[in-house]
């Protein structure tokens, strides 16, 4: 029993360490009050979100190295410390460029330092239930948004947004380096009281390093269908608070509100992606992400103008599968190659998030500049949900065992 509540409890670790971590998707509260202070337009205030999510991505395969030389805690501790710096280094910004290093470099290089290691360890202690302790563990970055975007705004209309930065800095330095403390890989070889894997899963078991996995097809079906995930997620969800008001018709206010209903069903595709992709495989799991973004896609393409209860279902389904790819990958990662330096591996398979977040971030305002509506989004949407369920029923099954 109490092995037991050990590894719920480090899962909840992970989930809390998330939640300091994904802060960067309550970004957009600062970009209006940005824009007053520096005199920049809306495009120069999006310039340190996209460096943050590039940096995210990139210090990723960093992180998994440094985790199979220093462990778990030290790992996190060093992402914490690069985080908070990023912060506080912010508030001292004289432009938005140098906010965009001080911020998005930094803060982003701690965040993907760290953001792998509870991931890790839920990997390593749940070899019975991986997918719903990753997708858990993974949910408190989903859900943080809910909790920090109001943080944030009235911590703006109390100290003003630099000051925020410097605040919300400490608090995620001192927060992220004491939760990193009871953070432990299990003994080598270890396995839950009473757990047994079946046949199946002896079977197919199959240990590869980082060098070995890139030689695999395996690892290139997951990265495109992860990137594919990703960027058909993230072009849909980008764009839900100016759908709803400029083609939904609803009022900002409802708008807004729906954005963080919509949060709460990201949160929820985590943990029920990660329990599917146990139960299901992979390929399963993937394959019913796609059919249910073409399907939610198509539905506010043709019907979405002036349709408020469309507009709900299909962005808490667009919503809920982008969540679902932020575990089903992690997952997969470690059925298909092993958990023994799952931290390394993931790390490059995440590359795939970073690819998807900038394009899809960048795409869906090109289309609307092209074509005036936010409605020419879908159909590209849509045709790249088809190609990833290709990819998906083809190739995306397990490493053959030599």
């Amino acid at each position: 029993m109490a092995e037991e509540f050990k590894r719920w409890m480090l899962v909840a670790v992970g989930l809390l360490i998330n939640l300091c971590l994904g802060a960067i998707y309550a970004f957009s509260v600062f970009r209006v009050p940005l824009e007053t202070t520096f005199t920049i337009s809306a495009t120069q205030s999006g310039l340190p979100f996209l460096v943050f999510l590039a940096a995210f991505a990139l210090a990723m395969p960093l992180g998994g190295t440094i985790i199979q030389k220093w462990g778990p805690m030290k790992t996190t501790m060093l992402g914490g410390i690069l985080v908070g710096a990023g912060w506080i280094l912010a508030s001292f910004a004289p432009t938005i460029e140098m906010l965009a290093i001080l911020y998005g470099l930094i803060g982003g290089s701690g965040v993907g330092i760290a953001y792998g290691c509870p991931i890790s360890v839920s990997a390593k202690w749940f070899p019975d239930r991986a997918g719903l302790a990753i997708g858990l563990t993974v949910g408190g970055f989903g859900l943080s948004a809910l909790i920090t975007a109001p943080l944030i705004k009235a911590l703006i209309s109390s100290v003003g947004v630099m000051s925020t930065f410097l605040y919300l800095g400490i608090a995620f330095l001192i927060l992220i380096i004491m939760l990193a403390l009871p953070l432990r890989f299990p003994p080598e070889g270890w396995k839950p009281s009473g757990w047994t894997p079946t046949p199946k899963q002896v079977a197919s078991a199959v240990e590869l390093k980082r060098n070995e996995m890139i030689r695999t097809p395996t690892f290139y079906a997951l990265w495109l269908t992860y990137t594919i995930g990703c960027l058909a997620g993230l072009m849909a969800i980008g764009i839900a608070a100016p759908f709803g008001t400029q083609v939904a018709k609803l009022s900002a206010g409802m708008a807004a509100l729906a954005v963080s209903v919509f949060a709460i069903f990201n949160f929820a595709g985590r943990p029920l992606y990660g329990w599917l992709t146990d139960k299901l495989t992979p390929r399963y799991a993937a394959m019913i992400t796609f059919i249910l973004i073409v399907t939610a896609s198509g539905a506010l393409y043709y019907g979405g103008e002036g349709n408020l209860l469309l507009y709900f279902v299909g962005f808490c389904i667009l919503w809920l599968n982008l969540g679902g790819w932020l575990a089903i990958a992690p997952t997969a990662t470690k059925i298909f190659f092993g958990t023994k330096t799952y931290g390394e591996n993931y790390g490059l398979v995440f590359t795939a998030y970073g690819a998807g977040a900038i394009l899809g971030t960048m795409s869906s305002g090109i289309l609307k500049d092209m074509t005036g509506t936010y409605l020419s989004v879908f159909p590209v949407v849509m045709a790249l949900a088809l190609m990833g369920l290709v990819i998906a029923g083809i190739a995306l099954r397990p490493v053959k065992s030599a």
